[in-house]
């Protein structure tokens, strides 16, 4: 059985189907259906079992992971980085991730689990190097906190892998609302108004022109898939494309999809001033060092391949 935590979130349920797409049914999801719009995301996933998240955590404290359990996919988390409850986001993100790794080194289970960009907060170098980690709000700091825990592991005895997610966009993200994607959220106005709006220059940059590693979410899942097949890994690895685009280009590829719309740029908010990262772009080199070698969609190719997908 492989385990699959925030399983009816964004990415743990593409991660679903890419098992799926592999012949896995065997498959846990582990998740929290409080926010019901989430069921939608496992309507087409197909698995052996759903627990709530909450009654699994209790289990897991007294029994430890269930016999036969070949893998722990972790990506259950509070991904808000509006959320400025540190407690709850130390619980949610630090300890309850303290608890799956522990299980996992206990029965010799590989634990593949979701780290953020957000732990190198403005950057501006953006590579597994301690010195680079300066988040900019509790969010990055409690990935960052976990990633912490995980080096001072000597010899875990099993694999254990973190992924640095960078901007990731693609189907299955709807519940995520303010958090969803960029991409997301163009798409949703360009239906409604006819125009996107984007942030006015900000931080040295000029109109729409901040720049992010925007990963398409079929990349993130091949990645996972990865180092499934390579237990013999371990470490933190950035999971992003290694090439900063603009927001301009993100809304370009969606108006260019749906054939008109313009862009209009709108007064940078205040509460993010000092708090917003205006430039990111994935050093790939681990990951290629650990013999990844696949290639990642440009955003033009992912927009292109996210509209499709909302369109079927």
């Amino acid at each position: 059985m492989i385990i699959v935590t925030g399983g009816a979130g964004f990415v743990g349920s593409n991660v679903v189907k890419g098992l799926n797409e592999r012949g896995e049914r065997d498959i846990l999801v582990i998740d929290d259906l409080k926010h019901g719009q989430k069921f939608t995301n496992l309507v087409g996933c197909d698995f052996a079992d759903y627990e709530d998240k909450t009654a699994w955590r209790e289990r897991l404290k007294e029994k430890g992971l269930p016999h036969g359990t070949r893998a722990v996919l972790h990506n259950g988390a509070c991904s808000a980085t509006t959320e400025w409850d540190g407690r709850y986001m130390m619980d949610e993100n630090y300890a309850v991730s303290r608890e799956w790794l522990h299980a996992c080194l206990a029965a010799g289970v590989p634990l593949i689990y979701a780290s953020s960009a957000a732990v190198y907060g403005a950057g501006p170098e953006f590579s597994e190097d301690p010195e680079c980690e300066s988040p900019l709000n509790v969010y990055g700091y409690s990935k960052l906190q976990f990633d912490r825990y995980v080096r001072r592991l000597e010899d875990p005895g099993s694999q254990v892998v973190g992924l640095r997610y960078f901007n990731v966009y693609g189907p299955n993200e709807a519940h995520k609302d303010s958090m969803a994607s960029v991409a997301w959220h163009l798409r949703n106005q360009i239906l409604e108004t006819g125009e996107v709006r984007l942030f006015e220059g900000s931080d040295g940059y000029d109109d729409g022109e901040q720049r992010r590693d925007f990963i398409y979410v079929g990349d993130v899942v091949a990645v996972v898939m990865f180092f499934l097949d390579h237990p013999e890994l371990s470490g933190i690895f950035n999971t992003g494309t290694g090439r900063a685009q603009s927001f301009n280009d993100v809304a370009r590829a969606v108006i260019d999809w749906h054939g008109s719309g313009r862009i209009r740029y709108i007064p940078f908010p205040e509460h993010l001033k000092g708090r917003y990262q205006s430039y990111t772009e994935a050093d790939m080199t681990s990951l290629r060092e650990a013999g990844y070698t696949a290639d990642f969609l440009t955003v033009e190719e992912g927009v292109k391949a996210y509209m499709n997908a909302l369109d079927m």
